[in-house]
């Protein structure tokens, strides 16, 4: 069952809503030729279409149907920045729309097609059509109100022009102008919905990317402002103490314990600006997870913290909020999140549990995941990670509290 769905459950939202969007598209050419191409073959009208003629009309409609599905494909891939506006393709499909209207009406007005159903039927659905694949080449929403009225107005006097009553030819202006405007519209804001929705999966990754950069220059400006300046002392000193010792100075030796004293206490900050920036705190995290799945419009439910921990327990557990709040970005579908802490025999249980997970996908396992595994048992503290009811993902971090530390 699991590959049967995978090839849907697997993709972001982004991609279901394309492969949706597609698909809809492809069904219209189904749509097309079942109310469209098989009108002709209805015997039901007094004047009933002949078998050769019906048959060619309905090979016009397929041929029809075939031809906006492909320029539909390639619309919507100009769409997405992936290839250019299918210009030529549209172009064809114009003249074969215009082509099929103009012979259905000619044969209508010389009497060729007497029933009046028929060819309004083709006339009219081959426009329509023909006009919710041409939205899509359009990038404006302005230029897209004037698609219809345009067609319904050419279609209308076209009628009218080949002698056909002017009442007829209101008919198919009309027929055109709602069915053509709903399709028109419904397609426009299709294709205008697939966008926004990979704009804003390209959006979220981007935030993500951006917060590691501004965290790694974070990072390199500390270690700059801590050894730019200690750098550029034992430079200076140890030039000093090599001019020294040339003229046998015993002075050389005073700068060079200078030296190692100045490295020494490098050496400490480093540690110490490391040190900061492996620690989280538990309250941050907390906070920081709250807005960054809120901004990736997650639904995040954080129980208020009102355990007071020691400082070793807080960090490790910031590290588990921090790391599973990445995986809940990058991997799944979620739509919710809930984050819970509580007490349990001496212990504190951190719990993150979401929604939207990918069948098949391995869970568990993961090098993130492994590192807090790490943390935790530096700690005395577990982690458990997997399934959980009704087709959530469960992280479970349980850290013992010395009780020394815990009454403090």
């Amino acid at each position: 069952m699991s590959r049967l769905t995978g090839w849907w459950s697997g993709r972001s939202t982004a991609a279901k809503v394309e492969l949706y969007t597609r698909w809809s598209f492809h069904f219209f050419t189904v749509i097309e030729i079942g109310a469209i191409g098989l009108v002709p073959f209805s015997n039901a009208g007094d004047h009933p279409v002949g078998a050769p003629l019906a048959l060619a009309l309905s090979l016009l409609v397929c041929g029809h149907a075939v031809l906006t599905a492909v320029l539909s494909s390639r619309a919507l891939d100009w769409a997405l920045d992936r290839r250019d506006r299918p210009v030529r393709l549209a172009t064809a499909l114009i003249a074969l729309t215009a082509a099929g209207a103009l012979i259905v009406i000619a044969l209508r007005a010389t009497g060729v097609l007497a029933d009046i159903s028929v060819a309004a039927a083709v006339v009219t659905g081959l426009v329509t059509f023909t006009l919710g694949s041409l939205v899509l080449c359009v990038r404006r929403p302005r230029r897209m109100l004037y698609v219809a009225p345009v067609a319904a107005l050419a279609t209308g006097a076209a009628v009218a022009a080949m002698g056909i009553d002017p009442g007829e030819a209101l008919g198919y202006a009309v027929g055109i102008l709602m069915g053509g405007g709903g399709l028109v519209a419904a397609c426009g804001f299709s294709g205008w919905l697939m966008k926004m929705v990979w704009e804003l999966e390209r959006s979220r990754d981007l935030k993500a990317r951006l917060a590691v950069a501004e965290e790694r220059l974070r990072f390199g400006r500390d270690l700059h402002d801590v050894m730019g300046r200690n750098l550029s002392v034992i430079a200076l000193k140890s030039e000093l103490a090599v001019q020294l010792a040339r003229r046998e100075r015993p002075e050389a030796v005073d700068q060079m314990i200078e030296v190692q004293r100045i490295a020494q206490e490098s050496q400490r900050e480093v540690r110490d600006v490391v040190r900061g920036y492996r620690e989280a705190d538990l309250r941050v995290e907390l906070e920081g997870a709250r807005g960054v799945l809120g901004a990736a419009g997650i639904d995040c439910a954080i129980d208020p913290v009102t355990v007071e921990l020691p400082g070793t327990v807080q960090s490790v557990l910031g590290w588990v909020v921090r790391e599973t709040t990445t995986n809940v970005l990058r991997h799944g579908d979620a739509k919710r999140c809930a984050i819970s802490l509580r007490e349990k025999d001496g212990s504190v249980l951190l719990t993150v549990r979401n929604d939207g997970v990918r069948e098949g996908a391995a869970m568990g396992h993961g090098s993130g995941l492994a590192g807090l595994r790490e943390r935790l048992a530096a700690v005395d503290g577990t982690l458990e990670a997997g399934p959980g009811d009704g087709g959530t993902f469960r992280v479970a971090a349980l850290v013992p509290v010395p009780r020394s530390e815990a009454t403090a």
